[in-house]
């Protein structure tokens, strides 16, 4: 799998976004010593010095990593991994989906019903879910769960499981 797949955009996409391929990106951060840069480095000189947009930058970066042996699929810039589900749905009142998601994650850490997305928060050991709403069109919404600071990538697919199980009693 290509970092592209990985990162699910396509060689188009890439192109019409940041003006070259993945493959030149990395050829670029080759050249400029990348290899041996942290994650904001490489992603704050893509911005600077060659004036991609931010989130592109964060694509590229994590792209690169993953192509260079630098980070492994879903693990975080702090070593640690995440994995996420959602689910797109009509509509999907914020309390309500919280109260039922208590059900798996117990009493929720924090919470932002009010945030542009809003967001709650639950801890789990060493651990974190994170809910997030967020509209999408034609007025639908996306609830996704995120479960991270997962200490290796040996139960990730148990993790996404766990979420998915979880976010579709909550939806129910």
């Amino acid at each position: 799998m290509s970092a592209v797949e990985g990162q699910n955009y396509s060689e188009e996409k890439v192109i019409a976004s940041t003006g070259r391929t993945m493959d030149q990106w990395h050829q670029l951060l080759d050249g400029a010593g990348a290899t041996g840069w942290k994650h904001p480095q490489i992603a704050r000189w893509l911005v600077d010095e060659h004036g991609v947009d931010g989130w592109w930058a964060q694509g590229i970066t994590v792209g690169f990593e993953q192509a260079r042996g630098m980070r492994r699929p879903g693990q975080q810039a702090d070593g640690t991994f995440a994995v996420s589900v959602s689910r797109t749905l009509g509509g999907a009142e914020y309390d309500a989906v919280v109260e039922r998601l208590a059900d798996s994650y117990g009493e929720t850490m924090s919470r932002s019903p009010g945030a542009k997305h809003p967001t709650a928060r639950w801890r789990d050991g060493d651990e974190s879910v994170l809910m997030t709403i967020s509209p999408v069109k034609g007025g639908a919404t996306r609830v996704t769960l995120t479960r991270s600071r997962i200490a290796d990538d040996d139960g990730l697919a148990a993790a996404k499981a766990d979420l998915a199980a979880a976010l579709d009693r909550a939806l129910k």
